[in-house]
């Protein structure tokens, strides 16, 4: 237990808490046992021990893997799964934490495995299978472990073998971009909402970080999604039909599950993937590169619009105002961030050149100090009069009737 001692004479000394009050919760404490769980400096060893097991066999088998037949090179293969989850299930009862380690190491010596084994047999390439059957490895280990990490593989997989379908049909199309950045950016919102008040803290971080780049980089290739060159043809409609049933569909159906949390949000974002490609002002470049046949090339390029930085602002806003809604701080801080960034990118790109270098860092200092201080201190008061979060599957303090 931390030191109370100074906490307790402080609230005595201010009158919050009576000797006798004082002295009771002085006994309390002092019955209580030390808790067994893993302190950070032993999580931090577990997960570091992981990343470096799991490199040194990757370092390994790539040394060797010349030297050995194809009989050996499965055999390794297997030996590089099964060792991990076997050892992952003998230490379980005792030591839980570097059993979780272990199987998150071994899920992951799947995918290398999967890869590795269709190498060995020659298997007919294509990639989207494999991680498919990578992340129903991870499902099964989180059917049957209930561990963070398998479940974190597997909500982080899933959605990479969707886009991993998507892209490989979408190759030399117009508009692979502007979808890949669609289904990024819907089923970060979706990720970014669904999670909010969990209990598996883990999961919440690892999905929140990599949804908020996952988001960025949707808005980045939805603005570049249709650039084209030669002689590329639009997507087929079958592809489009199956593309806007991951983008829109399944996320919303998902979202069913957290009603009060995601649905809106994750409708909000479907909205605004479909608006958001067409803010653009399109122009075609014409190169000639040689006398011969098939030297001149035709180029379609595009670039975001004052339409474009108005969408991506109030989205932002829209963040914002849900995180509020939600108690949820790491939302408003993203949208925060989001609104920022926004502002930003406008100023570079639209004011900047157009008022010279001077005129325009002064502008870029007053934009830093004034905006900044702006919105830190309307992210205070935004935090400050929010509700603490709540537990996961509970309503938000401010649904709650009265």
């Amino acid at each position: 237990m931390a030191d109370f001692e100074t906490l307790l004479n402080r609230w005595q000394s201010a009158g919050v808490l009576s000797a006798d009050a004082a002295s009771r919760i002085r006994a309390w404490e002092q019955q209580q046992r030390q808790p067994a769980g893993l302190r950070w400096q032993g999580l931090a060893a577990l997960i570091l021990g992981a990343i470096l097991l799991a490199c040194g066999v990757v370092l390994f088998v790539n040394a060797h893997w010349d030297q050995l037949g194809p009989g050996a090179r499965f055999a390794l293969v297997l030996a590089m799964v099964a060792v991990f989850h076997l050892s992952g299930g003998l230490v379980r009862e005792k030591y839980h934490g570097l059993s979780t380690a272990l199987h998150a190491v071994g899920t992951a010596s799947t995918g290398a495995a999967i890869a590795l084994t269709g190498q060995i047999f020659n298997i007919q390439e294509h990639w989207p299978a494999a991680i498919l059957m990578w992340a129903l490895a991870a499902l099964i280990g989180w059917a049957l472990l209930h561990d963070e990490a398998q479940q974190t593989l597997t909500l982080l997989l899933i959605p990479a073998w969707m886009i991993s379908e998507l892209s490989y049909y979408s190759e030399n199309h117009i508009g692979q971009g502007a979808y890949i950045g669609r289904f990024l950016f819907v089923w970060a919102i979706l990720y970014l909402t669904f999670l909010l008040g969990s209990r598996r803290k883990a999961v919440q971080g690892i999905l929140f970080a990599a949804s908020a780049i996952a988001a960025v980089v949707g808005v980045v290739l939805m603005l570049e999604g249709w650039r084209s060159w030669g002689f590329q043809t639009s997507l087929p409609w079958g592809l489009r039909v199956w593309g806007w049933t991951a983008i829109a569909a399944l996320p919303l159906i998902v979202a069913l599950v957290r009603f009060t949390k995601s649905l809106i949000p994750v409708g909000a974002a479907v909205a605004f993937t479909v608006a958001l490609p067409w803010c653009n002002r399109v122009f075609t470049e014409h190169y000639n590169w040689g006398p011969g046949p098939g030297q001149a090339n035709t180029f379609t390029r595009n670039e975001p619009n004052i339409a474009a930085h108005a969408l991506i602002a109030a989205f932002a806003v829209f963040l914002i105002w849900w995180g509020v809604r939600q108690a949820s701080k790491a939302l408003v801080n993203f949208g925060i961030v989001g609104f920022a960034i926004t502002v930003g990118w406008f100023y570079f790109s639209d004011i900047f050149d157009k008022v010279g270098r001077s005129l325009g860092l002064i502008g870029l200092g007053v934009l830093f100090l004034a905006g900044g201080w702006l919105l830190e201190k309307t992210r205070r008061r935004l935090i400050g009069t929010m509700a603490s979060p709540v537990a996961d599957g509970s309503k938000p303090a401010q649904e709650v009737a009265p």
